[in-house]
């Protein structure tokens, strides 16, 4: 069995219940979710052997944390225990012409004051296939940063694929940090993935003849993208998530896959989706892309499938993707007409 290892936070997800705005909420809705943990549960779901690697608190709300990922098959063994609180996001979903909105409140979690040094490399990733993270992560802090480096100089002597989701946050840094910072950490990844902004927020790389938010996406601009992020860091692949946003509940949706060799590009599906929760979309695209290429599937197979899998979670509640092999791969296979399963 393939064994990957996430590294990452997670946090408590609080949401008001359907569609209620913050203030008119009077209870909120508590999941857990982390851009890594829900690549390790998507993984887990697949049948991969998913190690997820973080610090919590050692009071109840973080073994809460941790139960929640130990339910859905996740390796939890890793996980350091220490520090004061669990970061916490709230969630007010959005409808129509009004946006979803994100709030934090993260500051001084177990996981950010993490110290380089506390998490023994070689032997999280012994046996380990491939290391997933996120721009997240070394976002957090300035010692997070240093435990990504740790962990991916670990990788390399290892000889363990890894594969990062830019997954750039305004609310965390700069666009000049995250391009430092990012910039040094690339060296070491084999996989990237990003949607359509991210290469343009943490590098300045721009997709041309593109407008997200009229939802017209160039695939020629994308292949250039990748090309470029290609040329500068040496990637094996570059994977493009392209949302075309019409609405806050409805988007269209597809994907592309670069190899960095040859060149060549591959498209997935378009779907035009309803949503019911996008958060996790790009993390439910990755796990897909990671789990295809484990499986040495050929790059329009991989995309075909990751684009799926990415198209479904956005039909389910919370942040995990709670979807199994054979759901994607009927609507890979051209089964969308969303017709009950007797």
């Amino acid at each position: 069995m393939k064994r990957v290892v996430c590294f990452g936070e997670i946090m408590m997800r609080l949401n008001p219940k359907s569609y209620l705005r913050f203030l008119q909420a009077s209870e909120f809705e508590a999941s857990y979710a982390g851009g890594e943990a829900n690549v390790a549960v998507s993984l887990a779901h697949f049948g991969v052997n998913a190690a997820y690697v973080t610090k919590v608190p050692s009071h109840e709300i973080g073994q809460s944390a941790v139960n929640e990922l130990r339910r859905f098959g996740v390796d939890t063994s890793g996980i350091l225990r220490g520090g004061e609180r669990l970061g916490i996001y709230f969630v007010e979903k959005g409808a129509s012409q009004r946006a979803s909105k994100v709030i934090y409140d993260r500051a001084h979690s177990a996981i950010m004051e993490a110290k380089s040094g506390e998490f023994d490399w070689e032997t999280l990733l012994k046996g380990a296939d491939w290391f997933h993270f996120t721009g997240i992560t070394p976002a957090l802090s300035d010692n997070c940063a240093q435990v990504c480096k740790e962990a991916l100089a670990s990788a390399k002597k290892l000889g363990v694929l890894v594969s990062c989701d830019l997954n750039y946050r305004k609310k965390l840094w700069s666009r000049e940090k995250a391009g430092q910072v990012m910039g040094e950490l690339m060296s070491s990844v084999d996989v990237c993935i990003a949607n359509e902004e991210d290469a343009a927020d943490v590098f300045g790389i721009r997709a041309a003849d593109t407008d997200i938010n009229a939802g017209a996406l160039s695939h020629e601009g994308y292949i250039s993208v990748a090309k470029q992020l290609t040329d500068r860091f040496g990637f094996q692949k570059v994977a493009v998530t392209l949302r075309g946003s019409i609405s806050a509940s409805d988007n269209n949706w597809s994907g592309m896959l670069y190899d960095g060799k040859s060149g060549a590009a591959s498209f997935g599906p378009d779907y035009s989706v309803r949503i019911v929760d996008r958060v996790g979309g790009g993390d439910s695209f990755g796990a897909a892309l990671i789990y295809s290429q484990l499986e040495g599937w050929d790059d329009q197979k991989a995309v075909n499938f990751a684009v799926a899998a990415s198209c479904l979670k956005h039909t389910i509640e919370h942040d995990f993707n709670i979807i199994g092999l054979a759901e994607i791969e009927a609507l890979a296979a051209g089964n969308a007409s969303g017709r009950v399963q007797r």
